[in-house]
């Protein structure tokens, strides 16, 4: 059982981000939780990556002395499943915004999606979405983006060393609309990001591309299946 100088002196929790959740709810859900289970004032509670709040999987949060850590953490290789929609993109790449505009699929083939995959493989350069938390001068970039201002993003070195595509499905939602499911794994450094990657994969194959559902799976040696739900945790916490 951890005790309330366990987590004092530093923990390492894994656990598994619900859907819509942002990653900042989950810290402050469990520093609350733990100061309220123990009567303690004052705890430090940080997580070692960022999720999007359409993102589930994997948050690495550390307590105490151990958020000393939190960016040896963040700084190691992280693993991602997920689904990318070809044939239509979004302002944000993701479902936090609406369908903007549609593309041809026609020409697309499945042996063509495997072989584009390589385009992306080892160090490449990657624009972060505008609809991101980076910031620049003083606000972050889904500020300006929700307020309609265009703004200049610079990109980035980020690095690709698996992508796998795990399935394929072609599907017709109306006459006039088709639109290609792929399911993948990647694994890549920090500061990638998954929705860049399925906006620029769809660019690279001359249609468009946005991410339908993204899951972290492993950061370093730390694995989602090790990892609790927030409730599992607080439950835990309490027996």
């Amino acid at each position: 059982m951890v005790s309330k100088e366990d987590y004092l002196s530093g923990q390492v929790l894994l656990i598994d981000k619900p859907l819509h959740w942002t990653s900042f709810q989950v810290v402050n859900k469990l520093r609350w939780e733990i100061r309220q289970n123990f009567n303690i004032k004052k705890i430090k509670v940080g997580h070692a990556g960022t999720l999007d709040p359409l993102a589930t999987g994997l948050l690495v949060l550390c307590t105490g002395k151990m958020t000393k850590q939190i960016d040896t953490f963040q700084a190691q290789v992280k693993e991602y499943t997920g689904t990318i929609v070809l044939g239509a993109t979004t302002p944000s790449f993701d479902l936090e915004t609406e369908i903007n505009e549609t593309f041809p699929i026609k020409h697309i083939t499945d042996d063509l999606i495997f072989k584009t995959t390589s385009q992306f493989l080892g160090d490449i350069q990657q624009f972060p979405p505008i609809f991101s938390a980076i910031k620049k001068d003083g606000k972050r970039l889904y500020e300006f983006a929700r307020a309609g201002e265009t703004v200049e993003v610079k990109p980035r070195i980020v690095t690709i060393s698996e992508f796998e595509i795990t399935n394929i499905n072609h599907i017709s939602s109306t006459p006039n609309t088709n639109t290609i499911n792929i399911t993948f794994r990647v694994v890549c450094s920090k500061g990638t990001y998954i929705r860049s990657l399925a906006n620029d994969f769809g660019k690279a194959m001359n249609s468009g591309a946005h991410l339908s559902a993204l899951r972290r799976t492993k950061i370093g040696h730390f694995n989602v299946e090790n990892a609790v739900t927030v409730e599992e945790f607080i439950s835990r916490l309490k027996n």
